[in-house]
């Protein structure tokens, strides 16, 4: 049976992915990198993206993931890498499985520690575990206060083999043009130093910290301590306000593109798309790409967004004219008179940057990662 020709597919570029990590080898290689791959690695593919990212030349610690069922499903490829559960567990059944997977949790929460006491008191499990201790610094998401950090060091501490990494998040590392993001930045730096001096005083002997994740990699070398936690960096993206992933020399890691399916020439007044989303200002070749919001293309995309066409004479940069539909979108062919059916069209990726893209849709490029739905093909290269 003959297959049906792609009509939208993400071409995976393993290779710039390990040139990523190389990257933040380069930047911090004092640290112990832990890459981050929770949401199927960024929308990538988690299986493939760890086992390219385990196969690298540069050396890593571990994975970090979101939820127990990423760690678990992360476990069952045996990659033989410690697992750092980033949003930890909400119950006992969950810190049994994570117990008994080896799955190091973050302890966010006193109800946790509690929970942890009463395993651990069963003396059930093996008498070795690591956990994540996390201070809630200024963002006022997951996190305990400085009393309750140390407290939970207190606590968990006396259970034999027990090793802690003291560890926070960055809320405002993206923008250190700001005042105010290095304001808030230093804040958190200062609770962050001073509950590690009180750990430090309650524990008699150093313990690990880790901080930075893409942000502060690239731009905070002050907070890269033991162990980093690269995320949307490793896959192409910035996590800067202002520069995108082209710009800090990140290589691309996901393609996205389809297919020319209808090119029609159009006189000035008419409509294009739903809604008369644009009226021609003057007498325009419009192209329909077999591409839309059902495959993970932001219907907040409006007119002037970038789209790359590969014609037979080479790579044309063009523009997104009408809405967003299901299936398809519009773009401007004036003047690309190389351009024909079955074409190649970028939507991101190599040629087209995915931050500027976002941009243009009013959102960020992690979220155009994550959205592609499972009617876009996945060729890993």
């Amino acid at each position: 049976m003959t297959e049906p020709t792609e009509r939208a597919w993400a071409t995976i570029d393993l290779n710039a992915l390990r040139k990523n990590l190389a990257r933040v080898h380069g930047l911090c290689p004092e640290s112990k990198i832990i890459p981050v791959i929770k949401s199927n690695a960024y929308g990538h593919g988690m299986e493939q993206a760890a086992r390219a990212l385990k196969d690298s030349h540069t050396r890593i610690t571990a994975f970090a993931v979101a939820t127990l069922t990423e760690a678990l499903e992360l476990k069952q490829l045996d990659l033989e890498s410690p697992i750092l559960l980033l949003n930890g567990f909400v119950s006992a059944e969950e810190l049994v499985l994570c117990l008994e997977a080896g799955i190091e949790p973050v302890i966010h929460s006193p109800y946790q520690v509690e929970l942890l006491e009463a395993q651990f008191a069963a003396e059930i499990f093996g008498d070795k575990r690591k956990l994540w201790l996390k201070h809630n610094s200024g963002m006022n998401r997951l996190g305990m206060t400085a009393e309750s950090c140390v407290e939970a060091y207190t606590k968990l501490h006396k259970y034999p083999g027990t090793e802690f990494v003291l560890m926070t998040h960055l809320g405002y590392a993206d923008d250190m043009n700001n005042p105010d993001s290095r304001e808030f930045t230093a804040r958190q730096m200062e609770k962050f130093n001073a509950v590690h001096e009180e750990v430090l005083a309650a524990r008699q002997e150093p313990i690990p910290c880790s901080v930075a994740a893409s942000a502060g990699i690239l731009t905070l070398p002050d907070t890269h301590l033991d162990f980093v936690r690269p995320g949307v960096m490793l896959y192409g993206s910035s996590p800067l306000a202002n520069e995108t992933g082209e710009e800090i020399g990140l290589q691309p890691v996901m393609t996205l593109s389809s297919r020319l399916i209808e090119i029609r020439d159009l006189s000035a007044g008419d409509a294009v798309g739903y809604n008369a989303g644009y009226v021609c200002d003057r007498d325009t070749r419009v192209g329909v790409v077999s591409i839309g919001y059902g495959d993970g293309y932001p219907r907040s995309a409006g007119n002037g967004t970038p789209v790359l066409i590969k014609t037979q004479t080479g790579a044309i940069r063009t523009r997104l004219i009408g809405r967003v539909s299901m299936d398809m979108i519009t773009v401007d062919l004036s003047g690309i008179e190389a351009a024909s059916i079955n074409d190649e069209v970028v939507l991101w990726g190599s040629g087209l940057c995915a931050d500027e893209v976002a941009h243009a849709a009013g959102t960020i490029a992690y979220e155009l990662f994550c959205k592609v739905t499972r009617r876009v093909d996945f060729d890993y290269v």
